[in-house]
C-alpha cells in the first residue's frame, strides 16, 4: 500500500474533501492531490501533523496498508442496557489497571462467584478523580473494574463496593485485537463513536445511576475484541 493510498483513505474514513484536508494542513487543494497520487511525498512536519490529526503512527502511515483497519472497527450501533448488579472496586496507582483487575480476579475466586458463573463478565473504566500532584508527580493514575452480578448470586464478600447499574441505552463500538496497539486502537474506538454522535446529533447521558463508560475485553475464536459502550440520551 502506498503512502499516498494511505491518505486518500484516512481522509475519507474521516469524511474530509481534500480541500477540507488542505485547510486544516495549511496547504493547498492541488497538494492534497499529488500526495494521494504519490506525485509528491509530504515534508516530515507534514506527515507529523498528518498523524496526529488521524490518530496512527508514522510507520504505518508511511509502510502500512491502512486500509486494514477497517477490519478493525464495528459499526457503531445503540444497544439498550437492561440494570444489572455489579461489584466494582477502584485503584490510584502508577499501573492500576493491572492492580485493580488482580484485585478483582481474587476477590470472584474467593466470592465463589467464578464457581457459579465461570464466565462472569469483568468491565473496567477509568477512575478519573486523580490529584494534580498525583498524576503529574508521582505518575498515578486511576481504575476501576467491576464483575456484572450474574442474577440469583448471593455474597457478603468484602473488598468491593456492591452498587447498580439502571437500565440505559449505549453507543457500542467493537474492536478488534484491542491489545496488538493499545494507545492507539482503543482511543480511536471512543474517537468514530464520538464522531458517530455528532452526526446523529445524539448527546452523552450524564447520570448518577449509570456508568458514563465502560469497556468489555474478551475472546472469541481465538481473537480478542474490546466492546466500547458510552452511555446515550436517546
Amino acid at each position: 500500500m502506498s503512502l499516498g493510498k494511505n491518505i486518500q483513505y484516512l481522509r475519507k474514513i474521516n469524511k474530509l474533501k481534500q480541500d477540507q484536508l488542505a485547510e486544516k494542513m495549511g496547504v493547498s487543494r492541488q497538494t492534497i492531490s499529488r500526495w494521494e497520487s504519490d506525485e509528491v511525498t509530504p515534508e516530515l512536519p507534514k506527515l507529523v501533523e498528518m498523524c496526529s490529526l488521524f490518530s496512527c503512527n508514522m510507520d504505518e502511515l508511511v509502510r502500512g496498508d491502512l486500509t486494514s483497519k477497517g477490519e478493525i472497527y464495528s459499526d457503531v450501533t445503540i444497544r439498550k442496557v437492561p440494570a444489572f448488579q455489579m461489584a466494582k472496586y477502584a485503584v490510584i496507582s502508577q499501573n492500576p489497571e493491572d492492580d485493580v483487575l488482580s484485585h478483582m480476579r481474587n476477590w470472584a475466586e474467593k466470592s465463589g462467584l467464578l464457581a457459579s458463573d465461570s464466565n462472569a463478565k469483568l468491565i473496567g473504566w477509568d477512575f478519573p478523580f486523580v490529584s494534580q500532584e498525583q498524576a503529574m508527580r508521582f505518575g498515578m493514575h486511576g481504575y476501576s473494574a467491576a464483575y456484572v452480578l450474574p442474577d440469583g448470586f448471593r455474597t457478603n464478600c468484602e473488598g468491593v463496593e456492591y452498587c447498580d447499574n439502571s437500565e440505559a441505552d449505549y453507543a457500542v463500538i467493537t474492536v478488534k485485537d484491542p491489545m496488538v496497539q493499545p494507545f492507539e486502537r482503543i482511543p480511536v474506538g471512543y474517537k468514530h463513536i464520538m464522531e458517530y454522535l455528532e452526526a446523529n446529533s445524539i448527546k452523552g447521558r450524564q447520570d448518577d445511576n449509570v456508568l458514563g463508560c465502560f469497556e468489555y475485553e474478551y475472546e472469541k475464536d481465538g481473537t480478542g475484541y474490546m466492546d466500547i459502550y458510552i452511555c446515550v440520551d436517546v
